[in-house]
């Protein structure tokens, strides 16, 4: 019996997925090269299989039909960044924000002045 196919992205597809977000379309080895700038040296054949792997996903689309083929993100990164705190929030603190908010704001550390701007900002454009 093999395993279901896996939505949620994997350290090393969400990696690969910043390169895609940050330089919108490329080619597989445009994107091996990006990764290695950051430190990150993969194997071609390692980041085209991730490729594959994240177009399965429906995080990558081709946007060509022919070699070398190009490809560009179809979930943005706020959908993906949705989606793991949605997560974290569901497994972590049982679904309430309230929890992990007091968990956020509640620690040692003290809010910076930019941040409690922020978050001020954030209040007040709420519905």
């Amino acid at each position: 019996m093999s395993r279901p196919a896996q939505k949620d992205l994997t350290e090393r597809e969400l990696q690969l997925m910043h390169v895609f977000w940050d330089g919108n379309e490329m080619t597989a080895i445009e994107a091996r090269d990006r990764l290695a700038e950051k430190g990150t040296d993969l194997a071609y054949v390692t980041v085209a299989n991730l490729v594959r792997i994240l177009i399965e996903k429906g995080a990558l689309s081709a946007t060509n039909d022919e070699r070398p083929f190009t490809y560009a993100p179809v979930r943005s990164r706020e959908e993906v960044s949705r989606g793991f705190v949605g997560d974290l929030i569901d497994r972590v603190f049982g679904g309430s924000r309230e929890k992990m908010l007091v968990h956020l704001l509640g620690g040692n550390r003290r809010l910076t002045a930019a941040e409690r701007k922020l978050l001020e900002q954030i209040l007040e454009d709420q519905p």
